[in-house]
Order: structure tokens, then C-alpha cells, then sequence
């Protein structure tokens, strides 16, 4: 049997389980689809406008309106200050069983988070995702934009997309 790339990354996502790529009990919709498009070179992510833009070289092939963690503005500083990073960070897991319907791993923290934090006798944090809302989203947050823990956040009909059109390695940038 050969696994593809995907499969191999869906299985390993599968093995994780974090606190916004958690594991999800419920039953499965077909959510996992197909891309055969330009490859995405880039994620850009302007925390002020609320917009996460999908990349080609300079072409922006998709646009999303995103939510963030529940305290928006500046960088993230710590575990639970409930902000979204700032920064230069990369896709580097991809977990099908999340308990916000899909979920995609960045590399955050580096080591100048981690140093960051440290100077505040503080753990960095971790589990920065880009992840849909799933059950777990709708219930903590029906009509709220900004209800993550730091993560970014779309519908889950844009993260089956955006899941489908991603690869480990991809470098994300996120602008305040």
C-alpha cells in the first residue's frame, strides 16, 4: 500500500492532539478535499483588517475574513494572554481530528517567543492553529469573532479549503 504525502500528514496529525487542534468525537462529513491548483507559497495574515490572504508568488489566490484570540491586538507575549502571534512562522502539522472540524499547525513559538516569554517568567504557549469553528467553536463562541486562545480562526467550509491547499513548510507571516 503507498500512502500519499497527505495521507502520511493526516496520519500524523491524527496522533496529536492540542488544545485547538483537539480531538473531535463527532461523526464525519466527507470534509476532506481535493486541490489541484497553483501551489500556495505564502500565507499573509493582517491581524488589523481581520484577513488572511493564500499566495502564489505575489498572486493571492484565496482571501478569507478571519477571527483571532480574544485579546486581538499585539503580539503574543505568553501562554494564555489570549493573543494571536506576530511574526514569521510556518505551516508544520496538519490534524484531521480536531474538535474545530480541521485544524493546521504554525510553528509558533520560536526562539525569540520562547526568550520573550522566558523574560516574564512565563511559558511561551503553543498549539497556534489555523483552524474552522466545529462544535467546540459554536458552542464557546456563537456570534463572536474574536473567541480563540490565540489561534486563527474561519468557517469550516474555508478550512476544508484551505486544508486541501496547504503543505508542511509553507512560511505564514502575520502582520499586526
Amino acid at each position: 500500500m503507498i500512502l500519499t504525502r497527505r495521507a502520511i500528514l493526516a496520519l500524523a496529525g491524527a496522533a496529536g492532539v492540542s488544545a485547538c487542534g483537539g480531538g473531535d468525537s463527532s461523526p464525519k462529513s466527507n470534509k476532506f478535499r481535493a486541490y489541484s491548483g497553483p501551489q500556495v507559497t505564502q500565507i499573509v495574515i493582517n491581524k488589523g483588517e481581520r484577513r488572511m490572504h493564500l499566495l502564489h508568488l505575489r498572486q493571492v489566490l484565496k482571501s478569507y475574513d478571519v477571527g483571532l484570540g480574544n485579546q486581538p491586538i499585539g503580539h503574543k507575549m505568553f501562554e494564555g494572554d489570549g493573543k494571536t502571534p506576530e511574526g514569521i512562522y510556518f505551516i508544520d502539522r496538519f490534524n484531521p481530528r480536531s474538535a474545530f472540524h480541521l485544524s493546521v499547525g504554525i510553528s509558533y513559538p520560536d526562539a525569540q517567543d520562547t526568550a520573550r516569554a522566558m523574560s516574564f517568567n512565563r511559558r511561551p504557549g503553543g498549539d497556534i492553529f489555523i483552524h474552522g469553528r466545529g462544535p467546540e467553536g459554536n458552542a464557546k463562541a456563537p456570534n463572536k469573532a474574536d473567541w480563540t486562545a490565540g489561534c486563527i480562526a474561519v468557517t469550516d467550509d474555508e478550512i476544508e479549503e484551505i486544508y486541501a491547499m496547504l503543505t508542511t513548510g509553507v512560511p505564514v507571516v502575520v502582520n499586526p
